[in-house]
């Protein structure tokens, strides 16, 4: 028999609709596949991804990095709101 062991330094990568979810689910932040195609696509503002042949897989330390850098710091008044 093979001993596999997990290794749970393996970082885990998610195809774009789950990505959406995650970002949606986790961060309270709408977030569409559509909306992460056209980032890739367009932009540089979006989530760092790899491509599996054609199918891109975002790692979630990514996803965590991009949504956490979209919310804005936590203020008291809209007046504290740097524009």
């Amino acid at each position: 028999m093979h001993n596999l062991k997990h290794n749970s330094s393996v970082e885990r990568y998610l195809r774009r609709f789950e990505a959406a979810r995650y970002v949606a689910e986790t961060y309270n932040i709408p977030c569409s596949p559509k909306t992460l195609a056209k980032l890739a696509c367009v932009s540089s503002d979006g989530p760092p991804f790899r491509l599996a042949g054609r199918f891109p897989l975002y790692p979630i330390s990514g996803l965590d990095a991009w949504a956490q850098a979209k919310i804005g710091p936590l203020v008291r008044s809209t007046s504290e709101v740097q524009r």
